[in-house]
This record gives C-alpha cells, sequence and structure tokens, in this order.
C-alpha cells in the first residue's frame, strides 16, 4: 500500500477562492476569465462566469459586443452568480458572502449591494478602485484574499495526483459481471 501524503485543510477563504478560480475557467469572454461563487452558512447558493446570456453567442464563438472599449455581450461572473440565484430562487442572498477573482466592476458591485451581500472576497483588484469604496460605503465588507503558498502547493497535489483505489474498506462491494 502506498505511503498516506500530509493533508492540508483549507481555510473557508481557501476553499471558495480555489472553487471561484475554477469556476472562471468556464467563462467564454477572453477579455477577463472571471469566476464567482456566493456562499451563505458555509454553503454554495449559486455560481456564475463572464458569459454570454443563455442561447445566445458567445465571445469566443462569434467576437467581442464592444461599447466604449467595453465588452456588453457577456455578463459578469458576478452578476451571473446573482442571476443564478434568483432563478433557483432556493435561498435569499441576503447577508451571503461572494468570492470573486476580481473586484466587482461598479454596475456589479451595485448587484452586489441591491442583494443584500455582507461580504465579498477578491483576489485581485481589476480596474474597480472606486468600487471597492462604493461597496464599503454601502455597508459591505471587502477583503483582497491573500494567496495561501501551503493551500496551492496541496491544490497541486490534488489536481496532479491519481485518485487512490481503496476496496474493501466499508464501501458497496461490487459485483462483477
Amino acid at each position: 500500500m502506498s505511503e498516506e501524503r500530509n493533508h492540508y485543510r483549507p481555510s473557508w477563504d481557501d476553499y471558495f477562492m480555489a472553487i471561484a478560480k475554477i469556476i472562471s475557467s468556464r467563462s467564454t469572454c477572453d477579455r477577463l476569465y472571471s469566476g464567482a461563487v456566493l456562499v451563505k452558512e458555509n454553503r454554495i447558493i449559486a455560481s456564475g462566469y463572464n458569459g454570454a446570456p443563455p442561447g445566445l453567442p458567445h465571445c469566443h464563438d462569434i467576437g467581442h459586443l464592444l461599447e466604449e472599449t467595453h465588452c456588453i455581450r457577456t455578463i459578469h461572473g458576478e452578476h451571473n452568480a446573482l442571476l443564478q440565484a434568483a432563478v433557483l430562487g432556493a435561498t435569499s442572498t441576503v447577508g451571503a458572502t461572494m468570492y470573486t477573482k476580481y473586484v466587482p466592476c461598479m454596475h456589479c458591485s451595485k448587484y452586489v449591494v441591491a442583494c443584500g451581500i455582507k461580504r465579498v472576497v477578491a483576489a485581485r483588484v481589476y480596474r474597480a478602485a472606486q468600487a471597492i469604496e462604493y461597496l464599503k460605503q454601502a455597508g459591505v465588507q471587502v477583503d483582497i484574499y491573500q494567496e495561501n503558498r501551503d493551500w496551492n502547493e496541496e491544490l497541486k497535489q490534488i489536481f496532479s495526483e491519481d485518485i487512490p483505489e481503496r476496496i474493501n474498506q466499508g464501501a458497496i462491494k461490487l459485483e462483477e459481471k
């Protein structure tokens, strides 16, 4: 049997930021690959990434639709997460935390405030320094995520290792055909 490696258990911020980064990989606008995850009581309630509305062509399929140097074909990841919460209607966004790769733009910041988000955790500031002040003025806590070297190493390990096969350790026995 192979030797077990040490396991690093992430903080909630590490955990949900990693998920937001993975969600961003679904983005379809190459101007910015962004993703967001909405969390309430340490449970994911919605997620979103940059992309066109359902049923419409994406930037990577037909190009950007620019207005004043801003792509308007795509819905931002933060906005899409809020829309997903509204469409699913499973729980209120009031009091939730949003994890996102980038500080929301001013438009998304307005939606964040209107939806009652209490905290935004962003990995980077991207052309939105005034949005931070706007969010804070509205009573939203804004935190810039600090990369965790131990967690990053754990993620590399998680995504590079094979899933170990565990036989007869309390699992359901599969019948061979």
